[in-house]
Protein backbone atom coordinates (compact mmCIF):
# COMPACT_ATOMS: atom_id res chain seq x y z
CA UNK A 1 0.00 0.00 0.00
CA UNK A 2 1.32 3.42 -0.97
CA UNK A 3 2.18 5.65 1.99
CA UNK A 4 2.25 9.44 2.27
CA UNK A 5 3.39 11.51 5.24
CA UNK A 6 2.19 14.87 6.52
CA UNK A 7 2.20 16.82 9.73
CA UNK A 8 -1.59 17.11 9.67
CA UNK A 9 -4.38 15.43 7.72
CA UNK A 10 -7.79 17.12 7.76
CA UNK A 11 -10.77 14.96 6.84
CA UNK A 12 -13.54 17.08 5.33
CA UNK A 13 -13.26 20.31 3.31
CA UNK A 14 -16.21 22.23 4.72
CA UNK A 15 -15.67 25.59 6.49
CA UNK A 16 -14.25 23.96 9.64
CA UNK A 17 -11.81 21.72 7.79
CA UNK A 18 -10.61 24.37 5.37
CA UNK A 19 -10.05 26.93 8.12
CA UNK A 20 -8.08 24.40 10.16
CA UNK A 21 -5.95 23.46 7.16
CA UNK A 22 -5.31 27.11 6.28
CA UNK A 23 -4.23 28.09 9.78
CA UNK A 24 -2.00 25.04 10.23
CA UNK A 25 -0.36 25.62 6.84
CA UNK A 26 0.26 29.27 7.67
CA UNK A 27 2.36 28.03 10.60
CA UNK A 28 4.57 26.08 8.20
CA UNK A 29 3.09 22.59 8.63
CA UNK A 30 2.70 20.06 5.84
CA UNK A 31 -1.08 19.72 5.62
CA UNK A 32 -3.32 17.45 3.57
CA UNK A 33 -7.00 18.44 3.27
CA UNK A 34 -9.17 15.66 1.87
CA UNK A 35 -12.75 15.70 0.63
CA UNK A 36 -14.68 12.58 -0.33
CA UNK A 37 -16.91 14.36 -2.87
CA UNK A 38 -15.60 15.19 -6.31
CA UNK A 39 -16.44 18.87 -5.88
CA UNK A 40 -15.98 20.93 -2.73
CA UNK A 41 -19.19 22.66 -1.64
CA UNK A 42 -21.40 20.14 -3.44
CA UNK A 43 -23.91 18.89 -2.47
CA UNK A 44 -25.16 21.82 -0.41
CA UNK A 45 -26.67 20.70 2.91
CA UNK A 46 -27.38 24.06 4.44
CA UNK A 47 -29.83 26.99 4.44
CA UNK A 48 -26.72 29.14 3.72
CA UNK A 49 -27.44 31.91 6.21
CA UNK A 50 -24.61 33.33 8.33
CA UNK A 51 -24.24 36.12 10.83
CA UNK A 52 -22.26 39.28 10.13
CA UNK A 53 -19.68 37.85 12.48
CA UNK A 54 -18.26 36.23 9.35
CA UNK A 55 -16.68 39.59 8.54
CA UNK A 56 -14.27 38.99 11.44
CA UNK A 57 -13.16 35.70 9.91
CA UNK A 58 -12.82 36.39 6.19
CA UNK A 59 -13.01 39.33 3.80
CA UNK A 60 -16.42 39.46 2.13
CA UNK A 61 -16.53 38.66 -1.57
CA UNK A 62 -19.60 39.47 -3.68
CA UNK A 63 -19.04 36.26 -5.63
CA UNK A 64 -20.25 34.17 -2.69
CA UNK A 65 -22.65 36.59 -0.97
CA UNK A 66 -26.10 36.28 -2.55
CA UNK A 67 -27.90 38.72 -0.28
CA UNK A 68 -27.57 40.92 2.77
CA UNK A 69 -30.61 40.94 5.04
CA UNK A 70 -31.83 43.44 7.62
CA UNK A 71 -33.57 41.07 9.98
CA UNK A 72 -35.95 38.17 10.34
CA UNK A 73 -39.71 37.67 10.40
CA UNK A 74 -40.90 34.80 12.56
CA UNK A 75 -44.43 33.47 12.01
CA UNK A 76 -46.35 31.52 14.65
CA UNK A 77 -48.75 28.68 13.75
CA UNK A 78 -51.67 31.12 13.38
CA UNK A 79 -49.63 33.46 11.19
CA UNK A 80 -48.79 36.12 13.76
CA UNK A 81 -45.56 37.88 12.76
CA UNK A 82 -42.72 38.78 15.10
CA UNK A 83 -40.15 41.15 13.59
CA UNK A 84 -36.48 41.00 14.58
CA UNK A 85 -33.73 43.21 13.29
CA UNK A 86 -30.98 45.63 14.17
CA UNK A 87 -27.24 46.05 14.11
CA UNK A 88 -26.49 42.97 16.20
CA UNK A 89 -27.18 40.12 13.76
CA UNK A 90 -25.92 36.99 15.48
CA UNK A 91 -27.66 34.33 13.41
CA UNK A 92 -28.45 35.76 9.97
CA UNK A 93 -26.87 38.72 8.20
CA UNK A 94 -25.88 37.29 4.83
CA UNK A 95 -27.10 34.49 2.61
CA UNK A 96 -24.17 32.69 0.98
CA UNK A 97 -23.63 30.67 -2.15
CA UNK A 98 -22.01 27.68 -0.45
CA UNK A 99 -20.89 26.08 -3.71
CA UNK A 100 -18.60 29.07 -4.24
CA UNK A 101 -17.88 29.90 -0.60
CA UNK A 102 -16.61 26.45 0.37
CA UNK A 103 -14.35 26.34 -2.69
CA UNK A 104 -13.04 29.78 -1.76
CA UNK A 105 -12.09 28.62 1.75
CA UNK A 106 -10.41 25.49 0.39
CA UNK A 107 -8.51 27.68 -2.09
CA UNK A 108 -7.37 29.87 0.78
CA UNK A 109 -6.02 26.75 2.48
CA UNK A 110 -4.23 25.77 -0.72
CA UNK A 111 -2.74 29.24 -1.13
CA UNK A 112 -1.45 28.98 2.44
CA UNK A 113 0.39 25.79 1.45
CA UNK A 114 -2.03 22.96 2.18
CA UNK A 115 -2.46 20.16 -0.33
CA UNK A 116 -6.11 19.59 -1.29
CA UNK A 117 -7.35 16.23 -2.56
CA UNK A 118 -10.93 15.61 -3.72
CA UNK A 119 -12.60 12.25 -4.40
CA UNK A 120 -10.53 11.05 -1.45
CA UNK A 121 -12.46 9.16 1.22
CA UNK A 122 -11.09 8.14 4.61
CA UNK A 123 -12.14 4.59 5.50
CA UNK A 124 -10.17 3.99 8.69
CA UNK A 125 -7.78 5.51 11.18
CA UNK A 126 -4.16 4.58 11.87
CA UNK A 127 -3.54 4.14 15.60
CA UNK A 128 -0.28 3.50 17.43
CA UNK A 129 -0.01 3.26 21.20
CA UNK A 130 -3.43 4.88 21.57
CA UNK A 131 -2.56 7.84 19.34
CA UNK A 132 -4.21 8.75 16.04
CA UNK A 133 -1.37 8.59 13.53
CA UNK A 134 -3.14 9.12 10.23
CA UNK A 135 -5.91 7.70 8.09
CA UNK A 136 -6.43 5.09 5.42
CA UNK A 137 -7.91 6.65 2.31
CA UNK A 138 -9.32 5.56 -1.00
CA UNK A 139 -8.60 7.86 -3.95
CA UNK A 140 -9.44 7.15 -7.59
CA UNK A 141 -9.64 3.43 -6.89
CA UNK A 142 -6.29 3.37 -5.07
CA UNK A 143 -5.89 2.71 -1.34
CA UNK A 144 -3.30 4.76 0.52
CA UNK A 145 -1.91 5.03 4.02
CA UNK A 146 -1.65 8.71 5.02
CA UNK A 147 0.50 9.11 8.10
CA UNK A 148 0.22 12.32 10.13
CA UNK A 149 1.19 13.72 13.50
CA UNK A 150 -2.38 14.98 14.01
CA UNK A 151 -5.67 13.87 12.50
CA UNK A 152 -8.43 16.49 12.29
CA UNK A 153 -11.98 15.21 11.95
CA UNK A 154 -14.11 17.75 10.09
CA UNK A 155 -16.34 15.06 8.65
CA UNK A 156 -19.74 16.22 9.84
CA UNK A 157 -22.56 14.78 11.94
CA UNK A 158 -21.72 11.56 13.80
CA UNK A 159 -18.06 11.88 12.78
CA UNK A 160 -16.58 8.58 11.67
CA UNK A 161 -13.09 9.89 12.39
CA UNK A 162 -14.04 10.55 15.99
CA UNK A 163 -15.71 7.15 16.32
CA UNK A 164 -12.70 5.32 14.86
CA UNK A 165 -10.53 7.12 17.41
CA UNK A 166 -12.70 5.95 20.30
CA UNK A 167 -15.04 8.95 20.83
CA UNK A 168 -18.73 8.12 20.81
CA UNK A 169 -20.11 10.49 18.18
CA UNK A 170 -23.45 8.75 17.67
CA UNK A 171 -26.60 10.76 18.28
CA UNK A 172 -30.12 9.67 19.23
CA UNK A 173 -32.84 10.88 16.83
CA UNK A 174 -34.15 13.54 19.23
CA UNK A 175 -30.79 15.30 19.10
CA UNK A 176 -30.72 15.54 15.31
CA UNK A 177 -32.54 17.90 12.98
CA UNK A 178 -33.34 16.29 9.64
CA UNK A 179 -33.64 18.83 6.85
CA UNK A 180 -34.87 19.11 3.29
CA UNK A 181 -34.55 22.19 1.11
CA UNK A 182 -35.55 23.38 -2.34
CA UNK A 183 -33.87 26.10 -4.33
CA UNK A 184 -36.94 27.69 -5.89
CA UNK A 185 -37.48 30.30 -8.58
CA UNK A 186 -40.48 32.18 -9.93
CA UNK A 187 -41.54 33.22 -6.42
CA UNK A 188 -42.16 36.48 -4.62
CA UNK A 189 -39.72 36.60 -1.73
CA UNK A 190 -38.84 39.18 0.93
CA UNK A 191 -35.42 40.43 -0.13
CA UNK A 192 -34.66 42.26 3.13
CA UNK A 193 -35.80 39.74 5.75
CA UNK A 194 -35.29 36.04 6.22
CA UNK A 195 -38.50 34.29 7.20
CA UNK A 196 -39.12 31.50 9.68
CA UNK A 197 -42.32 29.54 10.28
CA UNK A 198 -43.02 27.39 13.36
CA UNK A 199 -45.76 24.96 14.32
CA UNK A 200 -46.39 21.25 14.58
CA UNK A 201 -48.19 21.13 11.23
CA UNK A 202 -45.35 22.94 9.45
CA UNK A 203 -42.24 21.50 11.11
CA UNK A 204 -42.54 19.49 14.36
CA UNK A 205 -39.63 20.26 16.70
CA UNK A 206 -38.15 22.56 14.11
CA UNK A 207 -39.08 25.27 11.65
CA UNK A 208 -39.47 26.13 7.99
CA UNK A 209 -37.45 28.89 6.39
CA UNK A 210 -37.32 31.11 3.33
CA UNK A 211 -33.93 32.73 2.60
CA UNK A 212 -33.65 35.03 -0.39
CA UNK A 213 -30.95 34.18 -2.91
CA UNK A 214 -31.48 37.32 -4.97
CA UNK A 215 -34.01 38.03 -7.70
CA UNK A 216 -36.95 35.64 -7.54
CA UNK A 217 -34.85 32.82 -6.10
CA UNK A 218 -34.87 31.54 -2.51
CA UNK A 219 -33.84 28.62 -0.36
CA UNK A 220 -37.08 27.14 0.96
CA UNK A 221 -36.53 24.48 3.58
CA UNK A 222 -37.85 22.53 6.54
CA UNK A 223 -35.97 21.03 9.47
CA UNK A 224 -37.73 18.64 11.86
CA UNK A 225 -36.74 16.69 14.94
CA UNK A 226 -35.26 13.33 14.03
CA UNK A 227 -37.61 11.63 16.48
CA UNK A 228 -40.66 13.03 14.65
CA UNK A 229 -39.60 11.68 11.27
CA UNK A 230 -41.47 8.67 9.90
CA UNK A 231 -43.42 7.36 6.94
CA UNK A 232 -45.28 10.24 5.26
CA UNK A 233 -43.88 12.52 7.96
CA UNK A 234 -40.37 13.02 6.66
CA UNK A 235 -38.75 16.41 6.22
CA UNK A 236 -39.37 16.22 2.46
CA UNK A 237 -43.08 15.58 3.05
CA UNK A 238 -43.40 18.67 5.24
CA UNK A 239 -41.35 20.68 2.74
CA UNK A 240 -43.53 19.72 -0.20
CA UNK A 241 -46.65 20.73 1.73
CA UNK A 242 -45.10 24.02 2.86
CA UNK A 243 -43.80 24.94 -0.61
CA UNK A 244 -47.09 24.02 -2.26
CA UNK A 245 -49.02 26.22 0.17
CA UNK A 246 -46.57 29.13 0.29
CA UNK A 247 -45.42 29.24 -3.34
CA UNK A 248 -47.99 27.43 -5.51
CA UNK A 249 -46.51 28.85 -8.72
CA UNK A 250 -42.87 28.40 -7.69
CA UNK A 251 -40.52 26.08 -9.53
CA UNK A 252 -37.97 23.78 -7.90
CA UNK A 253 -34.54 23.93 -9.55
CA UNK A 254 -32.51 22.00 -6.95
CA UNK A 255 -33.07 19.74 -3.94
CA UNK A 256 -30.85 19.43 -0.87
CA UNK A 257 -30.93 17.14 2.16
CA UNK A 258 -28.92 16.93 5.35
CA UNK A 259 -28.80 16.57 9.12
CA UNK A 260 -27.62 18.88 11.90
CA UNK A 261 -26.65 17.97 15.48
CA UNK A 262 -28.81 19.69 18.11
CA UNK A 263 -27.30 18.07 21.18
CA UNK A 264 -24.88 20.75 22.23
CA UNK A 265 -21.14 20.11 21.82
CA UNK A 266 -19.27 16.93 22.62
CA UNK A 267 -17.94 16.72 26.16
CA UNK A 268 -14.41 16.54 24.78
CA UNK A 269 -13.32 17.43 21.26
CA UNK A 270 -9.74 16.13 21.35
CA UNK A 271 -7.82 12.92 21.87
CA UNK A 272 -4.21 11.80 21.55
CA UNK A 273 -3.24 13.01 18.09
CA UNK A 274 -6.86 13.93 17.32
CA UNK A 275 -8.98 17.08 17.03
CA UNK A 276 -12.66 17.37 16.02
CA UNK A 277 -14.08 20.57 14.51
CA UNK A 278 -17.40 21.88 13.23
CA UNK A 279 -20.38 19.53 13.06
CA UNK A 280 -18.05 16.67 13.99
CA UNK A 281 -17.61 18.37 17.38
CA UNK A 282 -21.32 19.38 17.38
CA UNK A 283 -20.37 23.07 17.37
CA UNK A 284 -23.88 24.09 16.32
CA UNK A 285 -26.40 26.29 18.09
CA UNK A 286 -29.16 23.80 19.06
CA UNK A 287 -31.99 26.34 18.98
CA UNK A 288 -31.25 27.60 15.45
CA UNK A 289 -29.16 24.88 13.81
CA UNK A 290 -26.64 27.54 12.74
CA UNK A 291 -23.02 26.46 12.66
CA UNK A 292 -20.96 28.03 9.85
CA UNK A 293 -19.30 30.82 11.83
CA UNK A 294 -18.81 28.56 14.86
CA UNK A 295 -17.09 26.04 12.58
CA UNK A 296 -14.82 28.72 11.16
CA UNK A 297 -13.93 30.06 14.61
CA UNK A 298 -13.15 26.54 15.80
CA UNK A 299 -11.09 25.78 12.71
CA UNK A 300 -8.94 28.84 13.22
CA UNK A 301 -8.33 27.95 16.86
CA UNK A 302 -7.63 24.31 15.98
CA UNK A 303 -5.06 25.23 13.33
CA UNK A 304 -3.14 27.43 15.77
CA UNK A 305 -3.18 24.87 18.59
CA UNK A 306 -2.29 21.93 16.35
CA UNK A 307 0.65 23.86 14.87
CA UNK A 308 1.98 24.71 18.31
CA UNK A 309 1.61 21.10 19.45
CA UNK A 310 3.49 19.78 16.42
CA UNK A 311 6.28 22.34 16.87
CA UNK A 312 6.51 21.32 20.54
CA UNK A 313 6.59 17.64 19.52
CA UNK A 314 3.72 16.96 21.91
CA UNK A 315 0.39 16.02 20.29
CA UNK A 316 -1.03 14.38 23.39
CA UNK A 317 -4.63 14.89 24.40
CA UNK A 318 -3.43 16.93 27.36
CA UNK A 319 -1.60 19.37 25.12
CA UNK A 320 -4.34 19.54 22.49
CA UNK A 321 -6.92 20.31 25.20
CA UNK A 322 -5.87 23.93 24.74
CA UNK A 323 -8.09 23.91 21.64
CA UNK A 324 -11.03 22.59 23.65
CA UNK A 325 -10.60 25.25 26.30
CA UNK A 326 -10.21 28.10 23.82
CA UNK A 327 -13.22 27.40 21.63
CA UNK A 328 -15.48 26.89 24.67
CA UNK A 329 -14.33 30.23 26.04
CA UNK A 330 -14.99 31.85 22.65
CA UNK A 331 -18.53 30.61 22.04
CA UNK A 332 -19.33 27.64 24.27
CA UNK A 333 -21.76 29.62 26.43
CA UNK A 334 -23.87 30.49 23.37
CA UNK A 335 -24.21 26.81 22.51
CA UNK A 336 -25.10 25.88 26.09
CA UNK A 337 -27.78 28.59 26.17
CA UNK A 338 -29.13 27.37 22.85
CA UNK A 339 -29.41 23.83 24.18
CA UNK A 340 -31.36 24.91 27.26
CA UNK A 341 -33.67 27.00 25.12
CA UNK A 342 -34.20 24.17 22.63
CA UNK A 343 -35.11 21.68 25.33
CA UNK A 344 -37.73 24.09 26.68
CA UNK A 345 -39.14 25.39 23.40
CA UNK A 346 -39.52 22.00 21.73
CA UNK A 347 -42.10 21.12 24.37
CA UNK A 348 -44.30 24.15 23.65
CA UNK A 349 -47.67 23.54 22.00
CA UNK A 350 -48.93 25.46 18.98
CA UNK A 351 -51.23 27.34 21.34
CA UNK A 352 -48.22 28.31 23.48
CA UNK A 353 -46.34 29.51 20.40
CA UNK A 354 -49.29 31.62 19.31
CA UNK A 355 -49.57 33.18 22.76
CA UNK A 356 -45.88 34.07 22.76
CA UNK A 357 -46.08 35.57 19.27
CA UNK A 358 -49.12 37.65 20.23
CA UNK A 359 -47.16 39.10 23.14
CA UNK A 360 -44.54 40.52 20.76
CA UNK A 361 -46.71 41.34 17.76
CA UNK A 362 -46.65 45.07 18.62
CA UNK A 363 -42.93 45.13 19.42
CA UNK A 364 -39.85 44.98 17.21
CA UNK A 365 -37.01 42.97 18.75
CA UNK A 366 -34.07 45.19 17.81
CA UNK A 367 -31.38 42.56 18.21
CA UNK A 368 -31.34 39.49 15.96
CA UNK A 369 -30.07 36.93 18.45
CA UNK A 370 -31.79 33.96 20.11
CA UNK A 371 -30.92 35.47 23.50
CA UNK A 372 -32.62 38.78 22.70
CA UNK A 373 -35.77 37.02 21.50
CA UNK A 374 -35.91 34.79 24.57
CA UNK A 375 -35.40 37.72 26.94
CA UNK A 376 -38.16 39.70 25.21
CA UNK A 377 -40.51 36.73 25.49
CA UNK A 378 -39.69 36.15 29.16
CA UNK A 379 -40.29 39.84 29.94
CA UNK A 380 -43.72 39.74 28.29
CA UNK A 381 -44.67 36.27 29.59
CA UNK A 382 -43.00 35.85 33.01
CA UNK A 383 -45.42 33.25 34.38
CA UNK A 384 -45.59 31.13 31.28
CA UNK A 385 -41.80 31.16 30.80
CA UNK A 386 -40.76 30.91 34.43
CA UNK A 387 -39.13 27.52 33.77
CA UNK A 388 -37.09 28.93 30.89
CA UNK A 389 -36.05 31.95 32.92
CA UNK A 390 -34.77 29.67 35.69
CA UNK A 391 -32.46 27.73 33.38
CA UNK A 392 -31.19 30.78 31.47
CA UNK A 393 -30.78 33.42 34.17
Amino acid sequence: MKEERYDVVVVGAGPAGSMTAKKAAEHGLDVLLIERNQEIGVPVKCAEGVSKEIEQLVALDKRWVCAEVKGANIYSPDGTKVVMGGENMEEVGYVLERRIFDKFLASEAARAGAEVSVKTEAYGIIKENGYAKGVYVRCMGENKRVSARVVVGADGVESRVGRWAGIDTRLPPHNISVGAEFLMCNIEVNRDYTEFFVGSEIAPKGYAWVFTKGGNYANVGVGIGGDTSGEKHRAIDYLKAFARNKFPDGKVVAEMYGAVPLSGPLNETVGDGLVLVGDAARQVNPITGGGITYAMHAGGIAGDVVAQAVHENDVSKKNLMEYDRKWRKEFGKRLDTGLKAKEFCFNLSDEDLNTLAHSLADKRVTELTPWALLMALIKRNPRMLMGLAKVLL
